[in-house]
């Protein structure tokens, strides 16, 4: 379905903000992401969940070549925790299905939370 630019402008700013994120951190384009998706484009909350994980997806593999391409990045150091992440995200889309709505978003912000708290103090 093709969007006129009212309805694609607010999705392309979303997903701006998210790779601005996500490229000055690393990582982390899906805790703005879902948000905007949820709130400001008006997606459901499982909706909203699911799309963030496939944009991020180009995003994080386009951070990580230019991390890669930059010297940033020891492959064999990060196979330990993409084989673990591989079998975690198997099992949260597996899990995510059957998961409340209510809990997730609980669970998503305790999440945002913690890495905040986390990076303010330690």
């Amino acid at each position: 379905m093709r969007q006129n630019h009212g309805t694609w402008l607010r999705p392309a700013l979303a997903g701006g903000a998210a790779g601005l994120v996500n490229g000055f951190f690393g990582g982390g384009g899906g805790m703005v992401l879902v948000p905007l998706l949820a709130g400001w484009c008006g997606l459901g909350q499982r909706k909203a969940f699911a799309t963030s994980v496939a944009i991020i997806l180009p995003m994080c593999a386009l951070s990580a070549a230019i991390y890669l391409l930059r010297g940033g990045v020891d492959l064999w150091m990060a196979l330990p925790y993409l084989v673990g992440g591989l079998l975690g995200g198997l099992l949260g889309g597996r899990l995510f299905r059957r998961m409340n709505m209510v809990w997730l978003r609980r669970l998503f912000a305790l999440l945002l939370l913690y890495g905040g708290v986390k990076a303010l103090f330690f």
